[in-house]
């Protein structure tokens, strides 16, 4: 299968967001990070199979947006 330079592009974006998202469940308190972990895999693979890409351009946005959020919690409480 050969991907188009848009699709590359987007799937690039995704995977950024994923090991972005990864990156920062590090910081999360110890008893909390696996299930963190999960809950972002799980985030991942219910989207797995989206084909549309205005649904993907949302929900690139929308995971930027939790991550800010989970980032700036995580600042809040010290970790």
């Amino acid at each position: 299968m050969t991907l188009s330079l848009e699709d590359f592009l987007i799937r690039a974006r995704v995977l950024k967001l994923y090991r972005h998202a990864l990156r920062i469940s590090r910081r999360a308190p110890s008893h909390a990070r696996a299930d963190l972990r999960q809950i972002i895999r799980r985030e991942m693979e219910n989207n797995r199979n989206c084909n549309d890409k205005q649904r993907i351009r949302f929900l690139i946005s929308d995971g930027l947006e939790r991550v800010k959020c989970l980032d700036e919690t995580l600042d809040m409480q010290g970790h």
